[in-house]
C-alpha cells in the first residue's frame, strides 16, 4: 500500500495547532480544511489532463486542463464533511458522495448508516475524506462500499493514523493509496489514537467530548 506522510513544513505547523486544546471549533475547523487542501494538493500529483483550446491576449493556446468530473470526494460522515472544503476548493466540480458510518463504542466496530454515491463509480477515481484512521474499521468498511459500487481507483486523505489502523487497512485494501499530515504512536485501550486530536468530529463541529 502507498502511504505518503506529508512533512511539509506548512501541514506540520497548521497540526500542531490542531493538536493544542485550546484550539477552538472554528479555529479547527479552519485549519484542517487547509491541511485538507495541502494533503489533497499531493494525492492528485498526477492526475490526467487534457488540452482545451483558450483565447488570451496574444491569440489561441492549448493549455492543460484536469477533468473534476472523472473524480468524486467520499466524506466519511461526520467528521469527514469538516475536511472536505478544503479538498472541494481545489476540485469544485467533482461529485460529492456521502457514506455515513459510525463506530460502536463497545466493540469498536464500524456501523453503516448511510450511502449516497455518485453515478458511474466504475469511472472515476474516488478520494476517500476522513480526518482519522485509529482502528482502520471505518475506512475498509468505507472503501468496501465504493469497490461494491465499481471504483477500483481509491485514494485516502487522513489527517492522522494510528500504526495499527495502516496495517489493518494494508491487509484488507493494499491496493489503496493513502496521503496523511502524521503516522502517530499507538491506539490506547478506547481504540483512540496517541498523541492524537481527541475526537476529531466533536472538535470540528463543537459538540461536548463524549
Amino acid at each position: 500500500m502507498k502511504t505518503i506522510e506529508v512533512r511539509h513544513p506548512l501541514v506540520q505547523h497548521k497540526l500542531g495547532k490542531l493538536r493544542d486544546i485550546a484550539t477552538d471549533c472554528v479555529q479547527f475547523r479552519q485549519l484542517a480544511g487547509e491541511i485538507a487542501g495541502l494533503l489533497a494538493y499531493e494525492a492528485t500529483r498526477d492526475l490526467p489532463t487534457h488540452a482545451v483550446t483558450v483565447q488570451t491576449w496574444a491569440g489561441p493556446l492549448d493549455v492543460p486542463r484536469v477533468r473534476g468530473e472523472d473524480l468524486t470526494l467520499v466524506p466519511i460522515l461526520r467528521a469527514g464533511l469538516g475536511f472536505l472544503p478544503g479538498v472541494q476548493g481545489l476540485l469544485p466540480a467533482a461529485p460529492v458522495s456521502v457514506i455515513g458510518i459510525a463506530r460502536d463504542e463497545a466493540t469498536h466496530q464500524p456501523c453503516g448508516y448511510y450511502e449516497r454515491l455518485a453515478d458511474r463509480m466504475d469511472q472515476r477515481m474516488a478520494l476517500l475524506i476522513d480526518p482519522m484512521l485509529a482502528t482502520g474499521g471505518s475506512a475498509i468498511a468505507a472503501i468496501n462500499l465504493l469497490k461494491a459500487a465499481g471504483c477500483r481507483s481509491i485514494r485516502c486523505i487522513f489527517l492522522i493514523a494510528a500504526p495499527e489502523g495502516l496495517r489493518a487497512l494494508e491487509a484488507r485494501h493494499p491496493d489503496v493509496e493513502v496521503y496523511l499530515a502524521s503516522i502517530d504512536e499507538r491506539l490506547d485501550e478506547n481504540a483512540y489514537i496517541h498523541p492524537g486530536l481527541g475526537d476529531a468530529g466533536d472538535r470540528i463541529f463543537g459538540t461536548p467530548s463524549s
